[in-house]
């Protein structure tokens, strides 16, 4: 069961963890794991948090780099998201990446944490570009709901609401969640846990807006991907990441209050 209070919390994972589309690199990053961390604060007043991810990273580096870091600062409340930048590369081995974070999950939890992590949303109805790796998400999805269930970890289902999908809560490259997205995540993540103030109001739709037209969604479609898949793939066939040369955010623990940046 989670915990009514927390004093160390550490964050794992890639750019949406890291808060990419939720700020910039100049004013700074703030992304759902922060936000989280302010509803936690806001319940346990003295809370240290931070924040290890790095954009670009595989599950698999995220384990390597990141797990041990974060042993190191003893936290009792842990998230734990990755998987996503694995489900857009050629080879992807879905019982692999779910490995990767099983052992983060085991670990962690064996240390004391109370460990969250999250479903992904249907990307295809995000980007119909990326429908053939649908079926990658339900199998990872499905999977880490197993892992979970093996170690008490507990999952935001944010798959499961058609909300997740609206591409308001998404930045103009559909690959992050922009501000508003990061705010329902977060929301997500503190109703999983049970935190004072919380409920299920984050799974309500935003108001309709009229359809598109086809021309519209078709010139839409074109845009994206000269403007954010084009040049995804080059770094791909380059064999960079957006990730090189970047380092945690925020890799000690540091006091956080509700309402801090």
């Amino acid at each position: 069961m989670p915990r009514a209070e927390y004093h160390r919390f550490v964050a794992l994972g890639d750019s949406q963890t890291e808060g990419v589309g939720d700020g910039d690199d100049g004013t700074g990053l703030r992304g759902w794991a922060d936000r989280l961390a302010e509803h936690v604060a806001a319940a346990s007043p003295g809370l240290q948090y931070a924040n290890l991810a790095v954009r670009g990273r595989l599950a698999a580096q995220v384990r390597a780099e990141q797990l041990a870091p974060a042993l190191a600062l003893r936290p009792d409340l842990a998230t734990v998201v990755a998987g996503v930048n694995d489900l857009l590369r050629p080879r992807f081995d879905a019982a692999e990446v779910a490995g990767h974070l099983e052992e983060m999950f085991a670990a962690l939890t064996a240390a004391g944490a109370q460990v969250v992590t999250l479903t992904t949303p249907d990307v295809a109805r995000i980007a119909p570009l990326a429908r053939p790796v649908r079926s990658r998400v339900f199998e990872l999805n499905d999977r880490i709901r197993a892992a979970a269930a093996r170690h008490g970890v507990v999952v935001a289902e944010t798959a499961l609401h058609p909300v997740a999908t609206d591409r308001r809560l998404w930045s103009s490259d559909r690959l992050h969640a922009g501000p508003l997205g990061h705010e329902r995540i977060a929301a997500a993540a503190a109703h999983a846990l049970g935190l004072p103030g919380s409920d299920d109001s984050w799974t309500r739709p935003l108001p309709p807006l009229p359809a598109p037209a086809a021309r519209q969604v078709a010139a839409a479609e074109l845009r994206w991907a000269a403007t954010f898949l084009g040049p995804w793939l080059g770094r791909r066939i380059r064999g960079r990441s957006s990730g090189d040369t970047r380092v945690a955010k925020r890799p000690e623990l540091l006091p956080m209050s509700c309402g801090t940046r």
